[in-house]
């Protein structure tokens, strides 16, 4: 991946994957089921989007709505779907649970990690519902991997969590604030000015790539449109 800013859009498949390359996408985020804001594709997905593409792919590791991991039996299966991926070839992945206090389940993190050895990864939008952001940074800082978090700066969206995002960025390199800032999550384009001014160079998309809505497909050129905007 090159210096300039990162741009990662959504692909629920290879068609998908390959529009959002053509338009000029750095990375992927793999997901499935949308509806439930995304959750981890079938192994089968992930291997025929890999053969489509040659860029960085992030695929998600989540079984069901919602930022807890679930049960025992719920965290056994997601272990297993890890492993699979794993075995499959993927090299980085998007996952991120709360526990019932709003804190990270940093168990259930450790556990999926050690099946994902030397894996990079993203902590996702289940820091936007923590309860105490800062604390979670911290309290996660020393996981291997741990390169990215994917945060709209509130569970409202950028609008509402633009000056939380901008603050984030102003302390990068302090204890926990290390990963790099990916911003999506009603993320627009008019946004994207005061992001790269406060010096966030990675933005996430998934339904702005898509004209017609989740029921259609990524369009090359909307992903172009955003590739041309962040680079001007």
């Amino acid at each position: 991946m090159s210096n300039r800013a990162v741009l990662e859009v959504i692909a629920l498949d290879a068609e998908d994957a390959v529009a959002a390359r053509s338009g000029g996408a750095d990375r992927l985020e793999l997901v499935t089921d949308i509806a439930a804001d995304g959750l981890t594709p079938p192994r089968e997905t992930f291997a025929r989007i890999r053969a489509a593409v040659d860029i960085p792919l992030r695929t998600m590791l989540r079984l069901a709505d919602g930022f807890s991991a679930g049960t025992p039996e719920d965290v056994d299966a997601l272990l297993r779907a890890a492993a699979d991926l794993r075995a499959e070839g993927a090299e980085e992945f998007v996952l991120g649970f709360l526990d019932d206090s709003g804190g990270p389940d940093v168990r259930t993190l450790e556990r999926i990690l050690a099946e994902v050895p030397g894996c990079r990864w993203t902590f996702h939008r289940a820091i936007d519902r923590a309860a105490d952001r800062d604390a979670l940074r911290k309290q996660l800082a020393d996981l291997p991997g741990l390169d990215t978090y994917l945060t709209a700066g509130s569970p409202k969206g950028v609008d509402d969590g633009l000056g939380t995002l901008v603050a984030e960025a102003a302390r990068t390199g302090e204890p926990g604030y290390e990963p790099c800032l990916l911003v999506g999550g009603g993320l627009r384009l008019d946004h994207l000015p005061a992001l790269l001014a406060a010096g966030i160079d990675a933005v996430h998309i998934g339904g702005a790539a898509r004209p017609q809505g989740w029921t259609g497909p990524v369009s090359a050129d909307a992903v172009r449109e955003w590739r041309h905007a962040i680079d001007a």
